[in-house]
């Protein structure tokens, strides 16, 4: 196998262990949202963003990320307000209720799967060290 293959193969690898998670189902399922909303409410439980920035950080374009917002807000979730500095920008924030939602989520996304906790210890710690290399580096 080449390198190239091999880097192919651990990206498939991870992209499955991630995304393809039961945590993200679990965490859906309690907050009765879509997981799409879960990730745009963790992001602005840790700071206020603009339309534009969460959209950016959402990877998402600006008019979907209205109407995500408009369901949280619609939810108590989170409010919008004036940008302080740009007239023409809104910033959204979570609310209390935002807040909490954004902690109830983050505790079952951070649950490792059995699997991971069934691994051999030694193994664990080098898979963390390898990670936290290659994350320093994107």
């Amino acid at each position: 196998m080449s390198a190239d293959s091999d880097s192919r193969e651990v990206w498939a690898l991870l992209c499955e262990l991630v995304l393809d998670n039961v945590r993200r189902r679990e965490a859906a399922e309690a907050l009765g949202l879509s997981f799409n909303r879960i990730r745009a409410l963790r992001r602005i439980s840790r700071q206020p963003m603009s339309m534009g920035d969460l959209a950016t950080a959402l990877v998402m374009d600006p008019p979907n990320v209205s109407t995500l917002v408009n369901d949280l807000e619609e939810l108590g979730l989170a409010k919008r307000s004036p940008h302080p500095t740009d007239r023409r920008a809104r910033v959204v924030t979570a609310t209390r209720k935002g807040l909490a939602a954004a902690r109830r989520a983050d505790e079952i996304l951070s649950a490792p799967p059995a699997a991971v906790n069934e691994l051999d210890p030694a193994d664990v710690s080098q898979l963390r060290d390898i990670l936290r290399r290659l994350t320093a580096r994107l």
